[in-house]
């Protein structure tokens, strides 16, 4: 019975530090190239930044996603995808999905190349919309945080 404690563990490391890495990037890594970096090169500097982290968010959301399935799988948990009570369930996997295709399909095959190409036209407005998508993603990512720890702990 060591198998669940221990995918436990791994799912919320994976958590951890995916979605920490989310908030630091949001809260910390992009107002300080709006201070520091040039309109013109925020969105570069941004992205040979990021480009480093990317591995580890990719792990950690691979991580996350083949715990919690074992998890469901391993607990028989199916059923709770179909009642309301659970939508915290939901939340984990809509947002894990979302990542998924950011991390996996949608950055390296479309959205590297159109950021850098808007870039080039409208600097300071292509540098918000980041800013603004990784807000977005970081709130959605602590409500489904905080949905999933508090009804994993019976609050709902």
């Amino acid at each position: 019975m060591l198998d669940l404690p221990l995918a436990r563990a791994l799912h919320v490391l994976a958590v951890v530090l995916w979605i920490g890495g989310v908030a630091m990037v949001t809260t910390v890594l992009l107002p300080a190239v709006r201070r520091e970096v040039e309109p013109a090169r925020r969105v570069e500097f941004f992205e040979s930044i990021e480009s480093r982290f990317a591995w580890q968010s990719r792990v950690t959301t691979l991580l996350a996603g083949a715990s919690g399935f074992y998890l469901v799988w391993r607990l028989d948990l199916w059923s709770r995808f179909h009642e309301v009570r659970f939508w915290w369930m939901h939340a984990m996997v809509a947002l894990w999905l979302v990542f998924t295709l950011m991390l996996f399909v949608l950055e390296p095959l479309v959205l590297h190349r159109w950021f850098r190409e808007r870039a080039a036209v409208a600097p300071e407005s292509t540098f918000r919309l980041v800013l603004h998508l990784h807000r977005v993603l970081l709130v959605a990512s602590a409500f489904t945080v905080v949905g999933a720890v508090a009804g994993s702990h019976g609050l709902f």
